[in-house]
Parts: structure tokens; C-alpha cells; sequence
């Protein structure tokens, strides 16, 4: 039976999806975001997932927020642009996910480099180290 995952009591979550690395350093960054939101909003469950070679993998992430209850879940792609693993690696599981949890809700942003916020942020940034070079 399924339970309604649409009420606004249902235990949100996020998942911080991105390429995954071997090196520590890489995922730094990731982490650094997954901790400030947990900083920002306590009772939101947030988590890092990777595609490779890190984990936790995407279905391990999502099992682990199941299990603490988690229904709502928003899934964030940590990708500049939206690639081949946006369009496609990611709603394959995603479709799998939906399947494998029929109780939660889950729903997938764009790319968050692709967020116009985002592209203002980098072009100013970009600038200020430009205009401090000389």
C-alpha cells in the first residue's frame, strides 16, 4: 500500500549527485555544500551520492534516506551542464529508484550549473579574479 508522500509532514530529503572521484580533494567541495545545508535547514536529511568511483553510489544514498524515513526527495545534480550523465545515467536511475521506492516522491533539479544564479556567481567571481590581476 502506498503511503501519501505529497503532505507537507513528509520527511524531506536531498541528494547532492555528482560525478565522483578517487581523489579526496574532489569531493571536498560536495561536502563542504552537503554540510552548510545541513548547517542551514537541521531537520532536512541531506546527502553526497556519486555516479563512480566514490561512494556512496546514488541507490546506497537513497536506501539509507528511505530507511530514516525520508518521502520527499530532491535529487540535485552537482554538474556544470547538463551531459550525458544528466540526461541520461541519471534518470536511468532515478527510474530504477521510483521503482525500488514506490513511497517516496522524488523529483530531480536541472543541472545546478545551469542555474542562473549559478552562471552569475562564476562570471563574477571569474571577474574579480580577473580585475585583481592587473
Amino acid at each position: 500500500m502506498a503511503h501519501d508522500t505529497s503532505g507537507a509532514d513528509a520527511l524531506r530529503g536531498v541528494v547532492l549527485f555528482a560525478h565522483g572521484s578517487r581523489d579526496p580533494l574532489w569531493r571536498a567541495p560536495i561536502e563542504a555544500v552537503e554540510a552548510r545545508m545541513r548547517q542551514q535547514a537541521p531537520g532536512l536529511e541531506v546527502r553526497c551520492a556519486y555516479l563512480e568511483l566514490a561512494e556512496p553510489d546514488l541507490p546506497t544514498a537513497v536506501r539509507g534516506l528511505a530507511a530514516r524515513g525520508v518521502r520527499r526527495l530532491t535529487v540535485v545534480p552537482m554538474f556544470l551542464g547538463t551531459g550525458k550523465h544528466a540526461r541520461e545515467d541519471l534518470p536511468q536511475l532515478v527510474q530504477a529508484l521510483r521503482a525500488e521506492h514506490p513511497d517516496m516522491a522524488i523529483t530531480v533539479q536541472g543541472a545546478i550549473g545551469e542555474d542562473v544564479r549559478m552562471t552569475a556567481l562564476m562570471a563574477e567571481i571569474a571577474s574579480a579574479e580577473t580585475a585583481t590581476q592587473g
